[in-house]
């Protein structure tokens, strides 16, 4: 077996490659996609250098891995942020801007609305009638505050 893979060695990289990729697909969360990705460029630069000793191609293959790492980490520290990632399992601030309208008169500046999929208790400074649409402007813990938005004629 060890002559066999001594022998081929392209064939060795590519299949410890795939394997690696296909744990990856298991969920390690990114962990074997560079180390796989690398072990396949192994392959095809022992495809093309059949002669290449095992010592070098060992080394290439940590470098590569180490490159294509530090290159993805690179790329996703200087690439821009989407605001919707800052929300995304907040789903109280995502509903920040959203109007809807008023289910029951405000008693005391509270009442409650029907957004998204469900039911939200909202606050405003001001006694508001119910059917009243008002926009979210913050979030106080489960609460959402609410302004009324005027009429246009």
């Amino acid at each position: 077996m060890i002559e066999q893979i001594a022998t081929q060695p392209a064939w060795f990289w590519l299949c410890f490659g795939g394997l690696l990729l296909i744990a990856e697909l298991l969920g390690t969360g990114g962990y074997l996609l560079w180390t796989g990705s690398a072990a396949v460029v192994v392959a095809l630069i022992t495809w093309i250098f059949p002669n290449m000793g095992w010592e070098l191609q060992g080394t290439l293959f940590a470098v590569l891995t180490l490159l294509s790492v530090i290159a993805w980490r690179s790329w996703l520290r200087h690439r821009p942020r989407q605001a919707s990632d800052k929300t995304l399992n907040q789903k109280n601030h995502q509903l920040i801007g959203m109007r809807a309208r008023l289910i029951t008169d405000t008693e005391n500046g509270f009442s409650r609305i029907k957004l998204a999929d469900g039911s939200w208790r909202v606050y405003c400074n001001q006694e508001l009638p119910a059917n009243t649409e008002v926009e979210v402007i913050a979030v106080d813990g489960i609460t959402l505050k609410v302004r009324p938005i005027p009429h246009q004629p």
